[in-house]
C-alpha cells in the first residue's frame, strides 16, 4: 500500500493594507541664524520705544574773526581775570569753565574763555572744529599771532574763546629758554582789560609752565573739586605754588572761591566730602553745587554748553545759579 503525502496547507491570507496616515502639518527646519532672529526680534521691538528720537546733531560753531563780533550793548567795568585750576584732573575744570561762561553770558556779560590745556577739551566741548582754527593759544603765547587775531567772537550767547589745538603741548619747551616767560599770557591778555566784564583760563591739570603763566595772568583762580575720594588729593600743592607765585610774580593772586563738583545726593562720600571741603575752605566754598548728571556729562559731545543743550534741567539751574554768585562777589 502506498503512502500518500499530506496535503499542503493553504497560505494565509494577506493582512490588509494599514490606513495611509492622516497628513501631518510640516515642521520647519530653522537654521542657527533664523532661530536667533526668532529670539531677538521680539526683545528688539519691545525694547523700541513709540517717541524714539534720533540723536541730535553735533553743533558746529562758525569760526569768525574778531572784527566780525556782534556789538556789546552794555557798559563793561573792570575785568576780572579768573583761573580755573586743580592738578588733579576729571574734577570739571573743563565742564566748569564752559558752562560758567556760558551762564554769564546769558546774563548779559561779556566774557572770554581762554583754552589753556593742549588737550583742547574746552575748544571742542563749545562745537569749535579744530581744522578750522586760523590761529590759537599756542601762536599768543609764542607770538606767532597777536591774541585779537586768535580769539573766536560768539561762540554762545555772550562769550568769545581763545581757541587751543595740540600744538600747545610745545609751548612749554619752546618757552623754557625764553625771557619773562612767565609773563607771556599776562601781556597778551592785558589789552583785553575793559573789553569783556570776565576772563577765564581753563588750565591743564599740571603745575608746568601754562599753569604758571595762568597764574601770573589771573587776578583770583577758581578751584572746581569733585565730590569723591581723593577730592583734597593735590589741593594742597596747588596752594603752595599759588603761595609761591603771589610771593614772586603776582602779589595780588588769591583764591576767589571753592565749586563742589560732581555731586550726588544720594551717597554718604558725596555728602561727607562736602562737609570736609566745607570746613577747610570754610566761606570759600560757592552755596551753589553742581550735581552729577548724565546731561552734563551729554552736552560737550554735542558741542554745547548745558544751558543750550539741557536749559531747563537741574544742571543748567545749578550754572545759572553760580553764576548769580559770580556777580554777586564782585
Amino acid at each position: 500500500m502506498s503512502e500518500t503525502s499530506a496535503p499542503a496547507p493553504e497560505p494565509e491570507p494577506a493582512p490588509a493594507p494599514a490606513p495611509a496616515p492622516a497628513p501631518e502639518e510640516e515642521i520647519p527646519v530653522y537654521e542657527a541664524e533664523d532661530l536667533q532672529e526668532q529670539e531677538e526680534a521680539p526683545e528688539e521691538q519691545e525694547s523700541t520705544p513709540e517717541n524714539f528720537e534720533p540723536a541730535r546733531e553735533r553743533v558746529m560753531r562758525e569760526v569768525k574773526t574778531l572784527d566780525e563780533k556782534k556789538p556789546i550793548t552794555h557798559v563793561i567795568g573792570e575785568t576780572k581775570v579768573f583761573a580755573i585750576l586743580n592738578q588733579k584732573g576729571g574734577v570739571g575744570k573743563s565742564t566748569t569753565a564752559i558752562n560758567l561762561s556760558a551762564a554769564l553770558g546769558a546774563n548779559n556779560k561779556a566774557v572770554l574763555l581762554i583754552d589753556l590745556d593742549p588737550q583742547s577739551n574746552a575748544t571742542s566741548g563749545i562745537g569749535v572744529d579744530k581744522s578750522q582754527i586760523t590761529h590759537d593759544t599756542y601762536d599768543v603765547l609764542i607770538g606767532a599771532a597777536d591774541i585779537t587775531e586768535a580769539i573766536i567772537p560768539d561762540v554762545c550767547e555772550g562769550m568769545d574763546l581763545l581757541p587751543s589745538t595740540v600744538d600747545l603741548a610745545g609751548a612749554e619747551v619752546e618757552l623754557v629758554n625764553e625771557m619773562a616767560r612767565e609773563n607771556r599770557l599776562k601781556n597778551a591778555t592785558g589789552s583785553l582789560r575793559g573789553k569783556y566784564d570776565y576772563i577765564f583760563i581753563d588750565c591743564p591739570p599740571s603745575l608746568g609752565l601754562l599753569t604758571i603763566n595762568a597764574l601770573v595772568a589771573a587776578d583770583k583762580i577758581l578751584i572746581p573739586i569733585q565730590c569723591e575720594f581723593y577730592a583734597l588729593e593735590g589741593v594742597t600743592k596747588l596752594l603752595d605754588s599759588m603761595k609761591r607765585v603771589k610771593n614772586v610774580l603776582n602779589p595780588s593772586l588769591d583764591i576767589f572761591g571753592v565749586l563742589l563738583t560732581m555731586f550726588d545726593s544720594r551717597t554718604t562720600l558725596s555728602r561727607q566730602v562736602a562737609d570736609d571741603v566745607r570746613a577747610h575752605f570754610k566761606d570759600l566754598v560757592f552755596e551753589t553745587v553742581i550735581p552729577r548728571t548724565v546731561k552734563i556729562s551729554e552736552a560737550p559731545s554735542f558741542g554745547q554748553p548745558i544751558t543750550e543743550y539741557d536749559p531747563s534741567g537741574k544742571g543748567a539751574q545749578a550754572y545759572l545759579a553760580l553764576a548769580e554768585e559770580v556777580i554777586n562777589r564782585g
